[in-house]
Parts: C-alpha cells; sequence; structure tokens
C-alpha cells in the first residue's frame, strides 16, 4: 500500500477542473460546470474526489436532456446531478471500493457494487480510476448518474 501512497501524495499542480479540462475526455462536464458555475468550488482547496462523466457518458443521455439542463432556468437541477458525482474528500479507487453508500456533495448517497473486476457507482462503470490532481482525484465513468427526485 505505501507505494501506492506515494503516487498520490506527488499531486500535479493542475486541480480538478484544469486536470478534467486537459484530459480531453470531459469537454461535456467542463461545459456543464461552467453552466451550473461549479467551476469555482472544484477550484478549492477540497480534496474532492470526482467521478467524470466522459463524453461518451454525456452522449448516452436521453436526447435533449443534457440541453435542458443547460437552460438558465434548469440550474438547480444541473447542480444537483453535477455535485452528485463529488465526494467529499480524496479516495483512490482503492477506497471507493470498500464503500457502499458514500454521502455525495449532493447530500444524497449513491450505491458502490463490484461486479467481477468492474467497479460501478449508482450504476455507471468506473473506466478511468485515479487521475490524480492537486485538490483531488478523478474517476473517469461511463454513464452520469442522476439523483432520484424526492
Amino acid at each position: 500500500m505505501s507505494n501506492h501512497d506515494s503516487n498520490t501524495s506527488r499531486v500535479p499542480g493542475k486541480n480538478i477542473v484544469e486536470t478534467a479540462a486537459a484530459n480531453g475526455s470531459f469537454h461535456t462536464l467542463s461545459k456543464a460546470l461552467e453552466a451550473a458555475e461549479l467551476t469555482h468550488v472544484l477550484k478549492g482547496s477540497g480534496p474532492y474526489t470526482v467521478f467524470a462523466p466522459t463524453d461518451a457518458a454525456f452522449e448516452k443521455l436521453p436526447k435533449g436532456t443534457l440541453e435542458n439542463w443547460l437552460k438558465p432556468e434548469n440550474k438547480a437541477e444541473l447542480i444537483s446531478v453535477l455535485k452528485y458525482h463529488v465526494l467529499p474528500g480524496r479516495a483512490s479507487v482503492v477506497e471507493v471500493e470498500k464503500l457502499t453508500a458514500p454521502k455525495m456533495l449532493q447530500g444524497q448517497t449513491a450505491p458502490i457494487t463490484k461486479d467481477g473486476d468492474k467497479l460501478r457507482i449508482g450504476g455507471a462503470t468506473i473506466t478511468g480510476p485515479d487521475i490524480a490532481s492537486s485538490n483531488g482525484i478523478i474517476h473517469a465513468i461511463d454513464t452520469v448518474i442522476v439523483p432520484t427526485k424526492h
């Protein structure tokens, strides 16, 4: 385990937002974070663990869903969805695996399940684990996870 820890302590200088932008797979997420005015939160000290839907994950949403969320009048729903992808604290994939239903920044819990060697959160599979940043960690996921409406 100590070998893994030394990797996470040598974090690059880019924060979560900059790391996601530099990655190339998170253009839609970056756009959504801007629209929700959440970039300042994820540029803060954190640390945060972000389960980041890839551009392909956003493409799997029903047609018009993202466009609808990006409308100013739906900002509260967009914020809720995006915060449902953020776990307070820094959790590597090894640590995430030990969780069962962590409470997300949005307030609801997201179920963590393991299916063979696939680790899932809220029905999304983690496809790109442990992308380090200065104020947290990003895990790429293949599906946008949507909190249940009350």
